[in-house]
């Protein structure tokens, strides 16, 4: 009986109230709910170098927690266990793969600290990613009013999506599933079909994220590191692809032709031109850049606990407030230049509607994809009952987000002179890498992109060498491999095939495909089937929903 009230592990802190990133809180009063404690590491990021979360003795202890509260009903509390077997809270990294990565403190029974304002910015917060960057694009490619209609649709259709997903562990009767994420809903309904094509979609995303993120890494190095040394040397460049005159100028670097040199600059300076040449022989946006990254980012790969880069994660934040203000401020100086021309297409303006389309709901997928952590997010909602509102005011906040930064890029790109049809798939590259305010959201989106970078890796390590080996770091070996292997994909598409927006939408499309469309889709309709309650008309709709996903996917190829 004494090494029954020995507790198992050592407590962490003994404040009143911890306080996470975000001002995500923790209240250690929370441990009188008395929940399973012990989370699998195929589901966390590691805080420390010890893969080995808890001690044995507590591993059997969470087993016998979840053996005793399946005897009673859940709102009888008379096995509940005692407060002296409960070890101190996890630390979980909660993962998005548009990039964003955040520490979560809370009790695992889902009544955290956080406020609804709190958790509405989480979610928009997490939400926010590199596809903001093609969002202009997305319109470009769509036609104005259409990308408009498009962005509010795609909205709503995956909001519903993902408040099937937030409602799916209710709908599992006789079973405790205050613990569950939606890959364990999707095991109970699918079995092991479900555990393994959510790790098979899970891993595209996590994948297409980390490709994304070295072609975007390697373009903003290489535009960092032009600027830094044009300034330091006092060089004059201009830029030979087409573009606005002025202080403020825009250019348009799909005009140049296939005859542009590879870094698209002439130099004029004072002294000798040999230097710069020489510089932008080993500075090569393709052919070089993508390898200088290898150095720094490979061993970081390798860690076992990559939690340290998780604390930049404010960055995120900053670096879209920051191009928010970028995009204001270009746009009060650029004005607004519109026609609207609804099926025909001129020298400077694409029609309101297109047949490309597909691309933007790709992107937008991809966009407002987070159905594979929400259920974690809302557990640590103060008010429970304000989840699917808050859920809501998310959405819209991210809706409005995009739209902002598309429409006004859009409105905003000087057509006449330059067409719309020069709208780049990432926007930044329509300023030239002299340009003072890109130059400094390239290098805030860098820094943070090499600080979130890690964590995707370590993401994909768990879940794919967990599941092969029975352990997220078999060896070093193991992991180097994994890793030379990601890192590889990362370099091969930055150098040969360095389209962001083309690999976001397959991406997107694909994971979107089985989280967003499919599975939440067939979960829903299966347990209305079991409790008797399915209808036709909800059996249609959720149909007519899975078979959009499928001609998203299907579209993506082409076009």
């Amino acid at each position: 009986m004494e090494e029954d009230t020995k507790p198992l592990l050592i407590p962490v802190g003994g404040d009143e109230s911890n306080y996470g990133i975000m001002n995500i809180q923790f209240n250690p009063e929370d441990f009188k709910c008395k929940r399973p404690f012990h989370v699998e590491p195929t589901n966390i990021v590691s805080v420390n170098d010890d893969m080995q979360r808890v001690t044995d003795e507590a591993s059997a202890m969470n087993k016998r927690i979840h053996y005793y509260s399946r005897l009673t009903s859940p709102t009888d509390r008379a096995l509940i266990a005692p407060d002296h077997v409960l070890p101190a809270p996890d630390e979980i990294y909660i993962y998005s793969p548009l990039g964003t990565a955040f520490r979560v403190d809370s009790c695992t029974d889902g009544y955290g600290k956080n406020s609804s304002i709190v958790t509405i910015f989480v979610i928009w917060n997490t939400m926010m990613g590199t596809s903001i960057l093609s969002i202009p694009w997305g319109i470009k490619q769509a036609g104005f009013t259409s990308g408009i209609i498009l962005i509010l649709l795609m909205g709503l259709l995956t909001l519903y999506c993902c408040y099937r997903v937030v409602k799916s562990r209710k709908m599992i009767p006789l079973i405790d599933t205050s613990n569950w994420e939606f890959p364990d809903v999707c095991k109970y309904y699918f079995g092991s079909f479900g555990q393994w094509t959510s790790l098979l979609f899970s891993m595209v995303s996590l994948v297409g994220a980390m490709v994304v993120y070295w072609v975007l890494m390697s373009n903003f190095l290489f535009n960092t590191g032009k600027f830094i040394y044009n300034y330091v040397h006092d060089i004059n460049v201009t830029d030979i692809v087409p573009g606005t005159n002025g202080s403020n100028k825009v250019i348009c670097p799909s005009a140049a032709g296939d005859h542009t040199p590879q870094n698209g600059s002439m130099v004029f300076s004072s002294g000798n031109s040999t230097g710069f040449e020489l510089f932008e022989e080993w500075w090569n946006k393709s052919q070089t850049v993508p390898f200088y990254l290898i150095a720094v980012l490979l061993p970081l790969l390798n860690l076992k606990s990559p939690s340290f880069f998780a604390k930049f994660n404010v960055l995120g934040t900053v670096s879209v407030v920051y191009l928010i203000l970028l995009v204001t401020v270009k746009a009060a100086h650029l004005g607004i230049h519109l026609e609207y021309n609804w099926f025909t297409e001129n020298d400077f303006f694409v029609p309101e509607f297109r047949i490309l389309f597909p691309q933007l709901t790709g992107v937008l997928t991809l966009a407002f994809f987070i159905h594979n952590c929400v259920i974690t997010l809302l557990q640590n909602n103060k008010n429970q009952e304000n989840n699917v509102r808050d859920l809501s005011i998310a959405y819209l906040l991210v809706g409005l987000t995009y739209l902002y930064v598309g429409v006004i890029i859009f409105a905003s790109f000087p057509s006449p002179p330059l067409s719309k049809e020069c709208i780049e798939q990432n926007f930044l590259d329509n300023f030239p890498s002299n340009d003072v305010m890109s130059f400094i959201a390239r290098i805030f989106l860098l820094f943070q992109m090499m600080t979130v970078y890690p964590l995707l890796g370590y993401l994909a390590r768990v879940q794919l060498l967990r599941q092969v080996f029975g352990s997220a770091y078999p060896s070093v070996f193991h992991v180097l491999i994994l890793n030379i292997a990601i890192v590889g994909a990362g370099v091969v598409m930055a150098r040969f095939y360095p389209n962001i927006g083309g690999i976001i939408r397959y991406s997107g499309a694909t994971c979107g495909l089985a989280f967003v469309f499919v599975y939440p889709s067939l979960i829903y309709v299966i347990s209305l089937h079991r409790a008797g309650q399915l209808t036709w008309p909800a059996l249609i709709i959720h149909i007519f929903i899975i078979v959009l996903g499928l001609a998203n996917l299907i579209a993506q190829f082409l076009l």
